[in-house]
């Protein structure tokens, strides 16, 4: 079972994507209209610390990802339709891209980068991604090292923050950690 997770397929890879980021844009876009009408509006994103830019070795990439007033949605999309290029003609390492479980890696950076750039466009919002741990899921063979329940406090505790609370940032569990 790892070694389907740790080595996907170009199909895998493919469906990895459309599940994490293109799944996470399809849910959030509808509702940002309704949204707008609360006083204290939530998102909190799923994502992993895999997510974070420190495993993105693309430098141009890596660029664009760090840089939230020239980040839209649209480049975003570009970004991991060019990653799925790449993946698809066997250039991940030759670009600086992750080798190891690369499409989960970075549709976790997009899911991150899209939480910013949702952050930014909606600053009445509270807008965050969190890593909620490592949980003992089907995912992780079972293998994490909290419940279902414990994986859970710390994203509810974040969606239940007060609305003074921060927005455009991500957690790891409940620590405020860098994209």
């Amino acid at each position: 079972m790892l070694e389907g997770i740790m080595n996907q397929t170009y199909e895998k890879a493919k469906e990895c994507m459309k599940i994490n980021y293109y799944g996470t844009k399809r849910v959030t876009e509808p509702l940002l209209l309704l949204m707008q009408l609360s006083r204290s509006a939530r998102i909190v994103n799923m994502t992993s610390f895999y997510g974070q830019l420190k495993y993105i070795d693309h430098k141009e990439v890596k660029a664009e990802l760090e840089n939230l007033n020239s980040l839209t949605v649209e480049k975003l999309d570009g970004i991991m339709q060019l990653f799925l290029r790449e993946f698809k003609e066997n250039k991940l390492e030759a670009n600086g891209r992750p080798t190891t479980v690369s499409a989960y890696k970075v549709s976790e950076t997009a899911v991150n980068s899209y939480t910013r750039i949702i952050a930014s466009n909606y600053p009445t919002f509270q807008v965050n991604c969190i890593h909620p741990g490592f949980v003992k899921t089907d995912m992780t063979c079972n293998t994490g090292n909290l419940t279902a329940e414990e994986g859970a406090r710390a994203p509810v505790m974040l969606a239940l923050s007060p609305d003074t609370g921060p927005s455009g940032v991500f957690f790891d569990e409940m620590n405020i950690t860098s994209f």
